[in-house]
């Protein structure tokens, strides 16, 4: 399948070059500032801290993450060695904290001072928790503890993945509270992410700090990969103070494995719908280099039974997908720390359609033709100098291409995304308590279609953006008791002039530049009311605010004969409580939110003529609020236990100036795809080689649109509940056998409307793992 590219030849050669240019100016700064970094006075570094870290037994823990920070962040992380001991040289003479992160486990920090050329030794005491510490790096603008961030933030570990045999980024945000994902069919079909009542272009997706969104916020969370994951971040609320554009609802940050004792896993697996997958990833460190790499290789023949709205057997609904990255990075002890990182994938699917429930009866059979291509490749580099203890510099250097071809029974399509972005950020130690931030971020980006013609030979025509992003943040830590991070964001946003639209789907004239600059706060807060020892308890109450914002996409801005159509704006506050008992074993957590949406970009249909004279514009408004609970508990060393719920209101409002909402919705209708229940309990047991998981996911009964025609009237979508189980075996030392079964009631559900989910399927595979 040959399937034309929208730029011809000639512009696609120019668009390398440009990209060529920037890239080799990049390069020639990076490569001039590492000169004159290297040459320039080093900063001396003598002191030494070592020691051991214990489980509650008293027994060395192997591959624990021992990890030393000041208010700027993380200045080293080291993995202990077979028998829990660490060392970490070469740090300057100041103040430290220093955390153990452990799946399972939770440690108290410690505070140490260090001076000249001591050597300090430590012993780290471990306890069981159904909660373990992690650093994240999507709250705050530095790397900042789990435990300090007072958003509301999970984190999901590569040990999570590994436990419950996930396969996708997906699947493992479906027990995420708040956030509700849909997936349109089996492997690979179109899944969207709703977080807290928001759009499904309202969450920026990062994979290591590369942003992943087609332009205008589009993500289709089906093909991203858990291969060589080690974490997977997620902040719930806007993140534009940090992150700027697109991070209107949700941050989702995938970080990739890197460092640590030289390993290699695999696995091999097959079942149900003929399908098979394949992955392999490698990280390790020797002295100051380290790496991560990793592949996947999946098939899936998809659904071959009968469709339920005609009778006809399907076909067309197979899945593939091929993914590799990597990462090398070099980092001096107490210097220079330089890291390049890249993806590269394809995923093909075909589209059947809607077999599933035909409501009106439209669905006129199986498509046997649509099929749809994406092509993802990323490659980024980042620059860390310490100028001194107090003060670090990092510099950040990234390019996205994404590609999508797409083939219907009405011919051919195209689309794609190219952005380049460089970020300068200064962090400042301007004592043991505060630290702040500050920084400019330059992005350019631009986003092209088939259907996005103009000029008066109506050829596919680039939609060009740019963004110039200056930001500061102040942090607080007062006696590891009051956490308080406010930030702030100024967009400078502009779009490039568009050329008149003389093609069939549109009369728009043209438009000239465009400048839109919109100021982003935030502030989080956290306090820790009680703490306790090993058997103590502690409670800890948070709030955060702030706004976000998302400009619009390609279609929105080709398909109107608005000139100024403006970024779509949220503004969210959020309050919570989280109780932990018992040292962190059993913990229970609350929390509300608020999220006002504003400034929507809608059709101006023919009833709401008086509100706007344009074809489209900002003039929809919504809201959503809920309550989030989640309950965790660590039972002995042998099951851990996790249950959430999510209660989730949403409303569409008045259009500006209007008593009415867009037609053909009333004011106070729910949004569409956010259900108002929702919540899920996971089981997790070991012992001794063997382990096993069990998961409940339920969704309520929510609205939803015809899915063949894609009216808006009065369709619901029924809710479900699934069962998940699976279990492994070690029967060699590196040599796991695994199975598990999905949808072990084999009940018939949709989770969007139209599209069958998979019935029950199983399967069985091998995993392989191999460490120095």
């Amino acid at each position: 399948m040959t399937i034309p590219h929208p730029f011809s030849r000639l512009a696609r050669l120019a668009l390398v070059s440009r990209v060529g240019n920037l890239v080799t100016l990049a390069c020639r700064l990076s490569f001039g500032a590492f000169v004159l970094l290297m040459a320039a006075a080093p900063v001396a570094f003598a002191a030494t801290l070592a020691g051991r870290v214990i489980d509650p037994d008293g027994a060395g823990v192997p591959g624990a993450r021992v990890v030393v920070a000041t208010s700027i962040g993380t200045v080293a992380d080291r993995a202990t060695d077979a028998s829990g001991g660490f060392e970490v040289a070469a740090l300057s003479d100041g103040s430290y904290e220093v955390r153990v992160i452990a799946d399972g486990f939770q440690a108290d920090p410690v505070s140490v001072t260090l001076g000249g050329d001591e050597r300090r030794e430590l012993s780290l005491r471990l306890r069981l928790s159904a909660i373990a510490e992690s650093i994240v790096v999507s709250a705050a603008q530095i790397d900042v503890p789990l435990s300090r961030a007072a958003d509301s933030v999970t984190v999901v570990t590569a040990a999570d993945l590994e436990a419950r045999q996930i396969e996708t980024v997906a699947d493992a945000l479906r027990l995420v509270p708040g956030l509700a994902v849909t997936r349109s069919g089996g492997r690979g079909a179109l899944t969207a992410l709703f977080p807290r009542g928001g759009a499904s272009n309202y969450t920026l997706v990062l994979v290591d700090g590369i942003r992943a969104n087609s332009f205008g916020g589009g993500y289709d969370f089906a093909h991203l990969s858990v291969a060589d994951v080690d974490r997977i971040e997620i902040v719930r609320g806007p993140e534009s103070a940090l992150f700027g554009s697109e991070a209107i609802g949700a941050v989702v940050h995938i970080v990739t494995r890197r460092g640590g004792r030289p390993r290699v896993d695999g696995l091999l697996e097959g079942g149900s719908q003929k399908t098979a997958r394949a992955t392999i990833d490698a990280a390790g460190s020797r002295g100051d280099w380290s790496w991560g790499a990793g592949a996947e290789r999946t098939r899936s023949g998809g659904y071959t039974g009968i469709a339920p709205a005609t009778g006809e057997e399907v076909s067309n609904d197979d899945y593939h997908l091929s993914h590799v990255s990597g990462t090398l990075g070099w980092q001096h002890p107490g210097g220079v720390d330089f890291l390049i990182n890249g993806n590269v994938g394809r995923d093909e699917r075909g589209f059947p359609g809607p077999f599933g429930s035909n409501p009106i009866g439209a669905f006129g059979g199986v498509d046997r033709i649509s099929r749809g291509v994406d092509d993802t490749r990323q490659i980024g580099s980042r620059f860390t100098y310490p100028w001194s203890s107090r003060v670090r510099q990092r510099v950040d250097a990234n390019f996205t291409d994404l590609s999508g071809n797409f083939v219907s029974p009405y011919g051919e399509s195209s689309s794609g995304t190219r952005r380049f972005d460089v970020r300068v950020q200064e962090d400042l130690a301007l004592s043991p308590a505060f630290g702040a931030s500050a920084g400019l971020e330059f992005l350019r980006e631009r986003g092209s279609s088939t259907y996005v013609t103009g000029g008066l030979t109506d050829q596919p025509i680039p939609i060009r953006r740019g963004t110039t992003g200056v930001f500061g943040e102040i942090r607080y830590v007062g006696r590891e008791r009051l956490f308080v991070t406010g930030g702030l964001r100024l967009e400078h946003i502009t779009r490039d002039a568009v050329e008149a639209n003389v093609g069939p789907f549109s009369s728009r004239p043209a438009f000239p530049d465009q400048t839109v600059d919109s100021l982003n706060p935030k502030i989080a807060v956290s306090y820790l009311m009680k703490a306790g020892g090993d058997r103590g308890a502690s409670t800890r109450i948070h709030a955060s605010g702030g706004t976000g914002i998302r400009p619009p996409d390609a279609f929105e801005i080709a398909f109107t004969d608005n000139p100024n159509l403006k970024p779509e704006r949220s503004r969210s506050i959020d309050v919570g409580v989280e109780q932990q008992v018992v040292g962190g074993a059993y913990s229970i957590a609350a929390t509300g939110f608020f999220n006002r949406y504003d400034d929507l970009i809608i059709t101006i249909a023919r009833a709401l003529q008086n509100a706007s004279r344009y074809k489209s514009d900002n003039i929809s408004n919504a809201r959503a609020r809920g309550l989030e609970l989640e309950g965790a508990a660590r039972l002995m060393n042998t099951l851990k236990v996790r249950a959430t719920y999510t209660l989730l209101h949403t409303e569409i409002l008045s259009v500006d100036g209007l008593p009415l909402a867009p037609p053909p919705f009333k004011v106070g209708d729910r949004l569409i795809r956010r259900p108002p229940h929702q919540g899920s309990i996971d089981l997790r047991f070991a012992a001794g080689r063997v382990t096993a998981f069990g998961e409940l996911t339920t969704r309520g009964r929510m609205r939803d649109i015809e899915p063949t025609t894609g009216s808006i009237g009065g369709f619901f979508a029924p809710g479900y509940a699934v069962v998940n189980a699976g279990a492994s075996v070690r029967v060699a030392r590196g040599l796991d056998i695994y199975a598990r079964v999905l949808n072990l009631a084999d009940r018939v559900y949709e989770e969007t409307l139209g599209f069958p989910a998979v019935r029950r399927s199983g399967m069985v595979g091998v995993r392989i793992a191999a460490s120095r």
